[in-house]
């Protein structure tokens, strides 16, 4: 239970220290993201209108503290201004329409590629010497070698411009209705082949050659020798003594994995015109939309923070010398 508190502690403290870099930053920059915005109409607009601009955006002349307090309750309440790009849609809207399509592209394939690495690294440690020991690591690295966004045009060039398999932009057709029925969905399936193939070809290479690494290791500890004299069936063997201690240091890297799903992927989503998050940040750094950067960053920053809460509640309950600070009978 101390271990729990520690961490939550931990995470609160990051929180507040990633809120408060998100107010500080842009109030250090110069100008404000009104006046860049006004100059945009030229001044065809009024000094009354600029200013109900600063106000709308958030942005005012009284001290930083009052500014401050109330940025955070505008956070509390899921308020976080207007955006540029959109004007006036609100930041809150433009993330809530990009997320899903960020996390069910990335999120799949990354889960997909930890889940296949692992069992094919467990497989391959299992069956060292053989066969897929000694072609399938080879195939793994080359595929990792190979440029993220060159993976994404060869694919988009084969599987979308030549054969004409897959559709090459964006997440539906323009036909379509977005709606929980059946030609949208499947609209949806077809779009995102090629972009959850993408990460896939990319991420998973890694978790098989981290696995296997480790399963090779944890194979030759004495308590898996021992397990396997006393006559413990193969399947208990591979999994429960072996699979389940070589699969803490991949912890660490699903941590990782984890954290950058939200933050999408901004090459696979730019190649594929994918409107999740990383092509709207693009975006909005493209056309200096603050509010918009903003609200990402700490949308980014949070998502990113929970997923390590959940990852060391995950590693402390495989580990339990994790929540006892180390100690070893």
């Amino acid at each position: 239970m101390r271990y729990f508190f520690n961490r939550l502690g931990f995470l609160l403290i990051s929180l507040w220290a990633a809120v408060t870099l998100n107010f500080v930053l842009p109030r250090l920059m110069p100008g404000n993201p009104a006046e860049i915005m006004f100059a945009k109409f030229q001044g065809r607009m009024l000094p009354q209108e600029l200013h109900a601009l600063e106000l709308q955006f958030g942005f005012s002349n009284q001290p930083w503290p009052i500014q401050y307090f109330q940025y955070l309750g505008n956070m509390i309440t899921g308020h976080f201004g207007l955006s540029f790009t959109y004007y006036p849609v609100p930041v809150a809207t433009v993330i809530a329409t990009s997320l899903p399509w960020t996390i069910g592209a990335v999120g799949f394939a990354t889960l997909l590629s930890v889940i296949v690495g692992s069992f094919g690294g467990i497989l391959i440690a299992w069956r060292r010497g053989g066969m897929l020991d000694r072609t399938l690591p080879i195939a793994t690295m080359f595929f990792q070698a190979i440029p993220y966004n060159w993976s994404a045009f060869m694919l988009l060039f084969v599987f979308g411009f030549t054969l004409n398999w897959f559709p090459m932009y964006h997440s539906y057709g323009t036909n379509q209705t977005p709606g929980f029925n059946w030609p949208f969905l499947s609209s949806v399936l077809r779009h995102g082949v090629l972009p959850v193939a993408t990460i896939f070809i990319s991420g998973v290479s890694g978790w098989i050659i981290g696995m296997r690494n480790n399963m090779i290791n944890t194979l030759g500890e004495d308590y898996v020798v021992f397990a396997e004299a006393k006559g413990v069936s193969a399947r208990r063997l591979m999994f429960s003594y072996a699979a389940r201690n070589a699969l803490l240091p991949q912890v660490t890297g699903l941590a990782i994995a984890l954290s950058s799903i939200v933050g999408g992927s901004i090459l696979m989503e730019q190649v594929f015109s994918y409107p999740g998050i990383g092509f709207q940040l693009n975006t909005a750094v493209s056309n200096e939309d603050y509010p918009l950067i903003q609200g990402m960053f700490l949308i980014i920053a949070l998502c990113v923070l929970i997923a390590n809460f959940i990852v060391d509640m995950v590693y402390a309950r495989l580990d339990p010398r994790v929540r006892t600070g180390g100690a070893s009978s």
